[in-house]
């Protein structure tokens, strides 16, 4: 898979991926690729994260907002949006559909995310950025 250090265009430059690897130490590198690989389930939780990392609950909540700035919930968000706003650059993929795929559940869901982080609905960013 090809990532792009700068995108191009006007496209935002951010890339949770990409900010994790060049943010963080090794301790959470692995988790984040199964991230990656599993954004479409809609459990991915605390208790989840924590069991994948080896770590309890707890411990992992504390340990992953020290290192990474931001709460495991919020992360999990920003790897969605990051992996919705892929599929809607690159596919004709319906937007419903998109929305399951990067683990909202629903199109609602994402809209908020897409309003809340990028100010647009995602129909609006494919509009703007689709290739």
């Amino acid at each position: 898979m090809i990532v792009y250090l700068r995108r191009p265009g006007g496209q935002s430059q951010f890339s949770e991926a990409l900010q994790a690897q060049a943010t963080q130490s090794s301790t959470f590198d692995r988790l984040h690729l199964w991230i990656e690989r599993n954004i479409s389930d809609t459990k991915l939780d605390v208790a989840t994260l924590a069991r994948e990392s080896g770590m309890s609950p707890r411990n992992f909540a504390r340990s992953y907002k020290a290192r990474t700035g931001r709460t495991p919930a919020k992360a999990i968000e920003l790897f969605r949006l990051d992996a919705a706003r892929r599929l809607l650059e690159q596919t004709e993929e319906r937007v419903d559909s998109i929305a399951r795929r990067a683990g909202f559940g629903d199109e609602e869901r994402m809209r908020v995310a897409f309003h809340r982080h990028l100010g647009v609905s995602p129909r609006d960013y494919r509009a703007r950025f689709s290739t």
